[in-house]
């Protein structure tokens, strides 16, 4: 047995796990990588570590200095553990809806703790980002990881978590998952496997409410809005993911991810936080879809122990409606199926304005989303927009339709929750029902009503 010199070299070489009750016998085998299982608990330690250590080997980090980061809990517990073993103060900024669990551990540390609101555009000087940076502008001598736009957090998955995925399942894999915050995890394993095995599928995993969903299928970013899960989604673009060594994105809900995490640790005895919930809810279905025989492998990037007094506590599940009860309205694909074979008008690039005017009177409708050849949403045309640039003589009846097309927003996924929908209708827009990559529905404030109406 091997004897680490310190406990950053004890980070990695976790263990890859077979599940065993949370898929059917002619599902596709799902093996997780159990990060939870790193030393402060978290896939964060392999990121953190590696910058880190970068940073100090080219003279960033110096003697006495502080390091600043913005953290959702995990990154800032790798941090604080390498400058524990260094001697280097911490300062960390972190959002109000973490955990309190999650903000003990870092104080644990000795580290220096700010609190953000939540709740606040990702330009806004209170963001718990824009707080950071201000932090280390302000702190002399201070090295600001800036873990969203660093290229060495890509850099670390690449050099190890996708080579242990590889070496781990001797190459018999067919497709690794992973959720996006910063990008990081995903990215580097992505790069790695474009490079060794360009076969293997790479999938990305999002909550409902975070950008990297909608913005790997329109390069538009969308308004974002809170959820409940931690650690895992963004609400604003992060340099360190690298999209183009994606293959797909598929959301994931609050619900079904705490429900999942919940399983893992009651079905499988594997005591993970409720981004792994994400993860393996969307490995379970995919593995369906592969079928027997095939081998996917997902990340469980954090421990449960941070999530006691939230998604593992029966009574905070029932006060967020997360277990069942009269908020749990149902999934959007309900209402999508509810209305039977109803036709999704769309308009294409090629239609001019006069075409998109015809759509709205012969459908009743006051706003279309515009695709391209293949059928992608690419846009999204309004009546008042219209009449705007009538009005304003901008364009006729002849122009094209992209000359008054805006940026599509209300992008939702079939298995979203209802309530989510909520949020898009409150910025007076349509949801726009997209299954991988085409647009499966159309659903409005209308379609809601009448569904409940039905329903009670």
């Amino acid at each position: 047995m091997a004897i680490s010199n310190n406990i950053l070299e004890a980070v990695g070489r976790t263990p890859l796990v077979k599940l065993n009750k949370v898929t059917n016998p002619d599902d596709a085998t799902i093996l997780v990588k159990c990060e939870h299982m790193n030393p402060t608990g978290s896939i964060k330690d392999r990121m953190a570590v590696y910058i880190l250590d970068q940073a100090e080997k080219g003279g960033k980090i110096k003697p006495g200095g502080t390091i600043v980061e913005n953290t959702s809990g995990n990154t800032g517990q790798g941090v604080a553990m390498w400058a524990a073993v260094k001697g280097y103060r911490c300062v960390f900024t972190m959002p109000d809806k973490m955990s309190i669990e999650k903000v003990n551990m870092l104080k644990g540390f000795g580290a220096e703790v700010v609190i953000t609101p939540t709740d606040v555009p990702g330009d806004s000087p209170q963001h718990y980002v824009e707080t950071a940076k201000r932090i280390a502008r302000e702190t002399p001598n201070s090295f600001y990881v800036n873990q969203y736009h660093n290229p060495d957090n890509i850099t670390a998955h690449e050099l190890s978590t996708g080579p242990e995925i590889w070496e781990d399942t001797g190459g018999k894999v067919d497709m690794v998952i992973a959720g996006a915050g910063t990008g990081g995890t995903v990215s580097g394993i992505g790069r790695f496997f474009k490079k060794k095995a360009p076969n293997v599928k790479i999938v990305g995993v999002d909550p409902i409410g975070s950008i990297h969903y909608h913005y790997f299928y329109t390069k538009t970013m969308p308004t974002p809005h809170v959820y409940k899960v931690e650690g895992v989604g963004e609400d604003i673009l992060c340099q360190a993911m690298d999209y183009s060594v994606v293959d797909e994105f598929y959301q994931v809900n609050d619900k079904e991810s705490f429900a999942m995490a919940r399983r893992l640790v009651r079905e499988e005895g594997i005591f993970c936080g409720g981004s792994s919930g994400s993860n393996v809810h969307i490995a379970a279905k995919l593995a369906k879809q592969l079928g027997k025989g095939k081998t996917i492998v997902t990340v469980l990037p954090d421990s449960g122990t941070r999530y006691i007094t939230k998604f593992l506590q029966d009574s905070w599940m029932k006060d967020y409606g997360f277990l069942g009860g009269d908020r749990d309205l149902g999934l959007v694909e309900d209402i999508v199926k509810a209305r039977g074979s109803a036709q999704v008008i769309t308009a294409k690039q090629t239609h001019s304005v006069g075409d998109v005017i015809a759509l709205f009177k012969n459908h009743g409708v006051s706003q279309v989303p515009m695709v391209d050849a293949k059928g992608n949403p690419v846009g999204m045309v309004h009546e008042v927009d219209v009449l705007r640039g009538l009005n304003e003589g901008r364009v006729t009846p002849t122009s094209p339709a992209t000359a008054i097309a805006s940026a599509i927003g209300g992008l939702i996924y079939p298995k979203a929750r209802i309530e989510e929908l909520f949020r898009i209708f409150e910025t007076d827009q349509v949801g726009v029902v997209v299954d991988n990559n085409q647009i499966v529905g159309i659903v409005s404030k209308v379609d809601v009503l009448e569904f409940m109406t039905r329903r009670k």
